[in-house]
């Protein structure tokens, strides 16, 4: 009836859909909402829930939730197995049996361990780890054994080989303070080892783990011990040495690896040079030299060695002792070093001593360019030896070199200075006529000459002058003289140009072109006091100023410029004028690289950086992706024990972050956590991210925990954010154990903290616990956000949880423009489900109210008549939307397809494969693939084989997904012939077969009895390294062994193990049972153990097989060893297994051992057999243990039974003629005889009878 119903509704709206323009409205709109979404709802919407009152969670304690999370979740967060500090050595042993299960096995009934117990497990472990890695999830158990047998066992003593394998174990894990402690036991104990490789990998390990104090440490235990690193660890410590700037450790390091290997390859000339630069940077110039001349014979240093001696040398103004190094060993500095010396020497010691050492200089065969001379021409302006200017000038001349500009501003100031002002326009001409462009700074000279000498009409055609060429800017109205005061620094309403009309032109200084007496009326020593100081810096160049000034008017441009010349003149930037620039770049992205140009131009003022100066350049290298920068500059802030901000902790963190530099950021966090940092809340949510992203759950645990203390009043957004990075870096689960210790702990989320875990479990297909978690917030009153809502809406129709959905449809229209929305998501969870009914409805709401039918929702209507087998339905939508021309998409197609071959119609089929051919908006090859799958499943062979021809025709080569599914729907037909044919084809075009399709045609080929050929197959597996599935190697080794070819089965298995062609689900459950059968009990073992490592615990039937056959052979030990690992995996052994044990035991004479299984067998739920009673009964009468043999009679009619009249009276005639005392006799007969139901009156009632 209700299918009826429901197609009468959908027949009406598909009609009205065809007769609909769709062009037009829609003839109705209701006004009320579907009912299902009518009803009133008790939630709060979003929006009001945003106005709520702030949850205060300010009284919870959040100290310890770290380590909370860390326990509930320790192999994730600590990337570590159990937590074992107290755990028994059977525990222990049991979380190795995965690992190493055969001796694992054989100890787990030992009390004791002895030595070479210990050693026997490091070396299992040892082998193999390395087959497969285990990190310190494993390591961290074996770890626990060893300190468990040293603490546990009194005068145990590790044999020395067990040191070895288990120190180096805990370096490669990392594991290193560790090693530490083992190292300090070992020489406790005395015991010598290879301390020399421990030591040299625990400073490589601390050095790759960012630590470098550790490896100092270590590295000074070495030098205590007499040890010498390895070539490979002084190269990685001095590396990272001369990286943090530890000058005095590096050049003690470098003067070891000298001792022990003098030459010099090019990877230790780089490392030479480094130290050099150290030293030289540090001002130790005679160490520097002193290794210079140790390392240099048989080989040149490089330019780089000479110019930083020669620098160094400058920097100490020794230039004798630099002279008579560099005659001794015939060396030369480049230019730029040549120049820094001469000027030095000339602003130090004058030109004249200047020009000796040039000369001392070229007699080596240095080659002064033509800032050398200009440097020489300067200072000879400066000192006012103007003819040796000029000599300087006809050296560059004469050397074929031109002079530059700052050479003829010397020159101009010069001649100014003499009082030769006529000849300064022929050397501004000659300047202009050598092709030389004259800069600000000549103009400036020529004004200062000009007005000096007062000349003031050639100030002004210079003023002019400037103006033409852009130097300066001039209004028509304003006095070309007065501007030149302003550029040359002199207020213009001060100085005042007047007339003498005096007769005699008593006050006249000078005369005009016009013969007119003029004076200025200023104060003139002032005047001329300023102009003389603007001639006498002109003589040099004052780079820092020019600099200086460039920056402050954002002229970056030419500021760098100015500093490429400053350094060819041999000046250096001071470091007020450094830090200024730097500040004046400040941290904004688009100044960095000039930041960093800087940096590099001037690498030793770095050293001389104030605390804040340092703090924002680290900031602005970190921000800007130059992470090893900001690092490098991070630890001389240290060296030098300066403040570090908080900001730069953060700005590091993230920038090491980004770049994933995980030692040097793993070395900075403790720095960093020592320190006390935290960083501000809006930094908090990159940090986390980063962390996340980083795998440093760890850290990213500690840093919440910080966070929650320090900003109490701001616990549920650090929550937040913290939840919200989890759930994106894919630690959903990590998350909702967090929510869970919250909860635990007292707190109360809000939904926020929920969305960001529903949102992480839906991302992470993981429906399921999202629903429940939705669950939860609903009962909370809580609201999910719409996006989560959109999402598991279809998910609970999907669950049949239809009530539910309607629920949260109404919850979610609290949010503004939700409607549609959410009838969307409705309609595809009804259609989904097949529920046409609902979604019917939803649909005709849809249409009356007139909003858009997209192809989405045509599509999930299409879907939900195929899910409901509503053909008529799907054929008449099917016009709706080809008249609409609404593309059918490949899911629809699929639904359809299947509905149309079940029902038999399948020219319909073909045909819709053709309209969708015709749709071109899919993979051609993808449309034919699901036909053929579904004609298959229909048993159409001639369709298929029709489809296939069709394939041929049109050139469409099958691919892998064809040949699977030929594969798989042949054989459903029982068509395996034909299978097994598209099987081989398959493999001889070179494509890979599904592990199903292997799994078909190996079955097929055993049911046959083709074993060669299945053998022949798996071969060419193998030789493909193609992996074996358990079906696979079950069927070919069990028909080995039904054809009696046991050794090559175990053959065939053993090469799946060295060609690593097993799977990591294997099954061996059914090939352990039948070797068992066969015999084969050690490769029964064997795969058992194969099992265990690859993480699958076997069923209880393989263990009893195993304990059957080791009891058939009457190797008790190695029974009861695989008996007691079964128990410890919680495996319950069969009756049969129980029963074969205690009798196998019992006749072995060891019937406390068997009396020991009964009570086990007791305390596990399950009731011995009365045989089992029996025999242990038995074994203690026949040796007289009659005390026990009592007891356990006892148990054994406590659990039922009743013991023979031959056992009862046994034990009663050995008791009557024992030797015990009389009344302990009869108190024991009347104990046993009351529990068997006899009591003195009845036996003497039986008697009379």
């Amino acid at each position: 009836m209700r299918a009826r119903k429901t197609s009468l509704l959908f027949s009406r709206i598909l009609q009205t859909l065809f007769n609909s323009n769709p062009n037009k409205p829609h003839l109705r709109k209701v006004t009320f909402l579907l009912s299902p979404l009518s009803g009133k709802c008790n939630f709060t919407s979003v929006s009001d829930q945003r106005k709520e009152t702030q949850i205060d969670l300010s009284s919870i304690d959040c100290s310890g939730i770290a380590k909370a999370i860390n326990l509930r979740y320790p192999q994730v967060v600590e990337k570590k197995g159990k937590t074992f500090s107290n755990a028994s050595l059977k525990e222990l042993l049991l979380d190795i049996s995965d690992v190493i299960p055969e001796t694992a096995r054989k100890l787990r009934r030992v009390s004791v361990l002895k030595p070479e117990d210990v050693l026997e497990i490091l070396l299992c472990f040892e082998i193999e780890k390395g087959k497969c890695s285990f990190g310190v999830r494993k390591l961290g158990t074996i770890w626990e054994i060893f300190k468990w047998a040293g603490e546990k066992i009194m005068g145990f003593k590790h044999l020395p080989r067990s040191f070895e394998v288990m120190v180096s174990m805990l370096i490669e894990a990392r594991m290193f303070k560790e090693v530490e402690l083992l190292v300090l036991e070992l020489e406790r104990e005395g015991i010598l080892l290879d301390n020399h490789g421990i030591f040299c990998s625990l400073i490589e390990g601390y050095i790759g783990f960012g630590d470098l104090e550790s490896a100092i440490s270590v590295f000074d235990k070495m030098k205590k011990r007499g040890l010498v690193p390895s070539s490979s660890c002084y190269r990685a410590f001095i590396d990272v040495l001369i990286a943090r700037k530890r000058t005095e450790l590096a050049f003690q390091v470098y003067l070891d690896i000298v001792k022990m290997d003098p030459s010099l390859s090019d990877e230790k000339m780089l490392v030479f040079e480094n130290v050099i630069r150290l030293l030289c940077e540090d001002g130790r110039i005679q160490e520097a030299r002193n290794l210079l001349k140790k390392v240099s014979l048989g080989f040149r240093p490089s330019s780089l060695v000479i110019n930083e001696i020669a620098c160094a040398y400058c920097e100490k103004k020794d230039f004798e002792d630099l002279l008579r190094l560099l005659f001794e060993l015939n060396w030369l500095p480049d230019v730029i070093v040549g120049n820094k010396i001469i000027h030095t020497l000339c602003s130090n010691f004058g030109v004249k001593r200047a020009d000796l050492f040039l000369q001392e200089l070229e007699v080596l065969g240095f080659r002064p360019n033509e800032i050398t001379f200009g440097i020489l021409i300067a200072w000879s302006c400066y000192e006012g030896d103007l003819r040796g200017a000029f000599f300087y000038l006809s050296q560059i001349f004469s050397r074929g070199f031109k002079p530059v500009t700052w050479s003829y501003n010397a020159l101009i100031s010069g001649v100014f200075k003499e009082g030769m002002w006529k000849h300064a326009r022929d050397i501004l001409q000659e300047l202009v006529d050598g092709g030389t462009f004259p800069n600000f700074c000549t103009y400036k000279v020529l004004l200062a000459g000009y007005c000096k000498a007062r000349r003031f009409d050639e100030a002004r055609k210079i003023v002019c002058q400037m103006a033409n060429n852009g130097s300066i800017e001039i209004s028509s109205l304003e006095d070309p003289l007065s501007k030149a005061f302003l550029v040359l620094g002199l207020d213009p309403l001060a100085i005042r140009l007047r007339r003498d009309n005096d007769v005699g032109f008593s006050m006249a200084e000078f005369f005009d072109d016009l013969g007119n007496g003029l004076y200025l009326d200023t104060d003139l020593d002032d005047y001329d006091k300023k102009l003389s100081k603007v001639l006498e810096d002109s003589t040099r160049p004052d780079f820092n100023s020019l600099i200086m000034n460039e920056f402050s008017s954002g002229n970056f441009k030419n500021a760098f410029r100015l500093v490429d010349e400053m350094i060819l003149w041999g000046q250096e930037m001071s470091v007020s004028v450094f830090s200024a620039s730097l500040k004046g770049l400040g941290t904004s992205r688009s100044h960095i690289k000039a930041g960093v140009h800087l940096f590099e131009k001037t690498p030793k003022l770095v050293n001389q950086l104030d605390q804040e100066s340092l703090n924002m350049l680290i900031q602005a290298f970190c921000k800007a992706g130059l992470a090893y920068k900001g690092m490098s500059l991070f630890y001389q802030m240290l060296e030098r024990d300066l403040i570090v901000s908080s900001h730069t902790y953060t700005a590091v963190l993230k920038g090491l972050c980004k770049r994933g530099i995980l030692s040097d950021l793993r070395g900075c966090w403790n720095v960093a956590r020592n320190n006390k940092w935290l960083p501000a809340l809006e930094d908090c949510n990159a940090l986390f991210r980063c962390l996340c992203h980083q795998d440093m759950l760890k850290e990213a645990m500690e840093l919440f925990e910080g966070m929650l203390v320090s900003y109490p009043q701001m616990k549920l957004e650090v929550c937040h954010i913290f939840l919200e990075n989890l759930c994106i870096a894919g630690f959903t689960s990590i998350a909702h154990v967090m929510v869970e210790e919250l909860l635990s702990q007292g707190w109360i989320l809000d939904s926020v903290a929920y969305r960001h875990l529903v949102r992480g479990l839906c991302a992470e297909k993981n429906f399921s616990v999202a629903i429940r978690v939705l669950d939860s917030m609903l009962a909370k009153d809580l609201v999910p956000c719409l996006d989560v809502s959109l999402t598991l809406i279809p998910h609970l129709c999907r669950a049949d949880k239809f009530e539910e959905a309607i629920m949260l449809g109404k919850i979610s229209l609290g949010e503004q423009l939700a409607f549609s929305s959410v009838q969307r998501a409705l309609f595809k969870g009804f259609c989904m489900k097949g529920e046409l009914e609902e979604a019917g409805h939803l649909f005709q709401d849809m249409l009356s109210r007139g909003l858009l039918l997209d192809a989405f929702i045509y599509d999930m209507l299409l879907q939900g008549c195929c899910q409901a087998n509503n053909l008529r339905l799907s054929e008449v939508l099917l016009g709706v939307m080809i008249r609409k021309n609404i593309c059918v998409s490949i899911s629809s197609y699929r639904n359809w397809v299947c509905l149309l071959c079940s029902a038999g119609r399948y020219p319909s089929a073909f045909s819709l494969k053709e309209f969708m051919i015709g749709q071109s908006q899919s993979d051609n090859l993808v449309i034919y693939n699901i036909l053929l799958f579904y004609l298959l499943s229909a048993g159409n062979i001639l369709a298929v084989n029709k489809v296939l021809n069709e394939l041929q025709g049109k050139g469409l080569p099958p691919n892998e997904a064809t040949y699977d599914f030929l594969v798989y729907g042949f054989s459903k037909c029982r068509d395996v012939s034909s299978a097994v044919h598209y099987f081989f084809t398959m493999i001889c075009k070179g494509q890979r077969p599904s592990s199903r399709s292997l799994r078909i045609v190996i079955n097929h080929l055993c049911d046959i009895g083709d074993l060669e050929k299945a053998l022949e197959l798996s071969r060419e597996m193998e030789s493909r390294g193609w992996v074996h599935g358990s079906v696979v190697q079950y069927r070919i080794v069990e028909g080995l062994l039904s054809h009696g070819k046991p050794k090559e089965a175990e053959s065939f298995l053993e090469r799946m193990v060295d060609k690593s062609l097993i799977p990591n689900t294997i099954n061996y459950d059914g090939l352990i049972k039948q070797f068992c059968f066969h015999g084969r009990l050690n490769k029964a073992v064997d795969l058992l153990n194969i099992m265990l490592k690859k993480g699958n615990l076997p069923d209880s039937t393989g263990y009893d097989s195993i304990i059957h056959g080791f009891c058939a052979c009457n190797k008790l030990n190695q029974a009861m060893d695989f008996h007691y690992e079964m128990l410890d995996w919680d495996l319950q052994p069969s009756i049969n297994t129980w029963d074969m044990l205690i009798h196998k035991i019992s006749q072995n004479g060891r019937i406390a051992e068997a009396e020991r299984l009964l009570i086990a067998m007791v305390r596990l739920g399950q009731t011995p057999t009365k045989e089992m009673y029996t025999t242990v009964i038995d074994r203690y009468r026949s040796e007289n243990n009659l005390k026990k043999a009592s007891e356990l009679m006892q148990m054994m009619q406590q659990s039922g039974y009743q013991p023979d009249f031959d056992t009862h009276w046994s034990l009663i005639s050995n008791l009557s003629n024992s030797k015990d005392n009389n009344d302990v006799s009869e108190g024991f007969l009347s104990r046993l005889l009351s529990g068997s139901g006899f009591t003195w009156k009845n036996h003497f009632k039986t008697g009379q009878q």
